[in-house]
């Protein structure tokens, strides 16, 4: 007579309720036990909260990896837009300098390099070199006039012709002091121009200022070049006081002597 045994509810749920065979062979029992077990086992890991990160059957779960290269990813582009904040402050400040640098030559260009501030200067200088060669020219006239006087004074022996011969001297002297008041038209004319310059040395150290100062701006200065030939390599001018360069009188009197 054969055993009847009582059905399991996992049996009845991948089976259903259909009857079992009369003919089964109880000799199966252990594999319908591992089989069973197997299922038990599978259905507990994909049950688990934390399968996300487990093992099944050798294969790692990919998210933990996909996550961390995601913020790996988030970092490169933070670090991305930190530098490109910083290059948007160095390029506003470029901006800013360029755009003042601008105003200043516009400034210079406006007032002192092609306006009337300049053309003033021009004429101040050309007043100044014609006061000064037309003063020359009327003191060494006196001078030479007075001269001829003097001599013909030693001369004469008439009192008319001598009083005649000290008026002119007088007169000539007179001349001459007329003609030196050109040194103070030529100061008030010089004081203009260097007014002028000024104001354009004021605006230029400014734009120096807008880029780094003059210690920036004398690393870029090309180095000094005198294009001159011949014996105008020789001549500089007139010696200002404390200029190195220049022979003395001194030096010259020695030398000839």
């Amino acid at each position: 007579m054969p055993v009847h045994r009582k059905r399991f509810r996992i049996e009845e749920s991948f089976f259903g309720a259909t009857p079992r065979p009369a003919d089964a062979d109880d000799g199966a029992m252990p594999m319908h036990h591992e089989i069973m077990n197997e299922l038990r086992a599978m259905r507990e890991q994909m049950a688990s909260p934390h399968r996300s990160g487990a093992v099944v059957e050798g294969i790692i779960d990919p998210i933990p990896q996909q996550v961390s290269d995601a913020e790996m990813l988030l970092q490169t582009y933070r670090a991305q837009i930190e530098q490109c904040e910083k290059l948007k402050v160095e390029l506003d400040l470029i901006h800013d300098a360029i755009n003042r640098t601008k105003q200043e030559i516009a400034v210079l260009h406006g007032k002192s390099f092609d306006g009337a501030e300049m053309a003033k200067v021009t004429g101040e200088l050309g007043a100044v070199v014609g006061g000064t060669e037309q003063a020359t020219q009327q003191i060494l006239e006196a001078a030479e006039a007075i001269d001829q006087a003097a001599t013909a004074l030693a001369k004469v022996t008439s009192p008319d012709q001598q009083r005649l011969l000290s008026e002119e001297i007088q007169e000539r002297v007179v001349s001459i002091f007329e003609a030196c008041n050109f040194q103070d038209l030529t100061g008030q004319r010089i004081s203009k121009v260097m007014a002028t310059m000024k104001f354009i040395e004021h605006h230029i150290t400014v734009m120096m200022d807008i880029w780094g100062g003059v210690d920036a701006i004398k690393a870029h200065a090309p180095g000094a070049i005198d294009d001159r030939v011949g014996d105008a390599r020789l001549l500089n001018g007139p010696k200002l006081a404390g200029d190195a360069g220049h022979a003395s009188q001194d030096d010259i009197d020695a030398m000839f002597g």
